[in-house]
């Protein structure tokens, strides 16, 4: 990664911390995406300590909102002269029915049109700095999504915290087979990955999940060993010009669920996201 330039969303927390870490011990500096100004640079300079290197920054960034997506964009665009890999990281899992600024379910607003419209606006300098990687961190929960559009707009009586949350992964599964199809560069490459069940902040404290989480954490992975897939995929020579796959908490290539694999449900997504996102 030496002279090489990442760009990671969610790396203030989780495994996205770990990350950015080990990108930049690889040798690979630029940017990083968090969401808070103030928590953000701290996190910043105690990157900078612990990875013994000043080529990390923080590009602030929150996923639930479009026009802060677009104005991290644009700052990236005018800061930074090319990008290498970009690893859309962040996910939440909020408790209850929420909706982002725009108006959209705020789970999805987060974990899929933010990143969507990220990508889309950050695809051109990736092209032009190729070889480039676009990695997405999913989950195996993706299997369980059911592709729900209209309750992304609804009013939100139906809303099942964990029915949104895997709604959310199916997009992330389904926007990587899009996108890797309409890649033109075969050395510009899109993966996504499951991390495993991975001790984290990201289930909400208070819900059952919260309560099973806290019993089960024993059991999870480390954030360390989260993370490993999805340097594997910024990172492994193994995977160099391999685009479209899922893979396991393994770094083993696996199928997604066969409504992932669906072109119609995928292009309908495809549509719909660049609608809302205005794109």
């Amino acid at each position: 990664m030496s002279e090489r330039i990442c760009l990671i969303t969610g790396a203030t927390s989780g495994i996205g911390t770990v990350t950015a870490r080990e990108m930049a011990n690889a040798g690979g500096g630029g940017g990083r995406g968090g969401r808070q100004g103030a928590r953000g640079g701290g996190r910043r300079d105690e990157l900078r300590n612990r990875c013994n290197t000043q080529a990390i920054d923080i590009l602030e960034c929150d996923l639930a909102s479009l026009d802060s997506v677009r104005k991290a964009a644009e700052s990236y665009l005018a800061d930074w002269p090319r990008l290498d890999v970009l690893i859309n990281n962040a996910g939440i899992m909020p408790r209850g029915f929420q909706r982002s600024v725009d108006g959209f379910e705020l789970t999805f607003a987060t974990n899929h049109l933010g990143p969507f419209l990220l990508t889309n606006l950050l695809l051109p300098l990736l092209e032009q700095s190729a070889p480039a990687r676009i990695v997405n961190v999913a989950s195996r929960a993706h299997q369980r999504g059911v592709l729900d559009l209209e309750g992304v707009i609804d009013d939100g009586s139906r809303h099942n915290d964990m029915r949104s949350y895997s709604r959310s992964k199916l997009a992330n599964v389904m926007f990587t087979l899009a996108l890797a199809r309409r890649l033109k560069n075969p050395e510009v490459t899109c993966n996504c990955l499951h991390p495993g069940v991975v001790a984290t902040n990201i289930i909400p404290r208070g819900s059952w999940m919260g309560v099973a989480g806290k019993l089960l954490r024993p059991f999870m992975l480390s954030e360390d060993r989260g993370s490993e897939s999805s340097l594997y995929l910024a990172l492994s020579d193994a995977v160099a010009g391999s685009s479209g796959g899922y893979y396991d908490e393994h770094k083993k290539l696996r199928a997604p669920s066969a409504l992932a694999r669906e072109l119609d449900a995928q292009e309908r997504l495809w549509t719909k996201s660049a609608q809302w996102v205005a794109l």
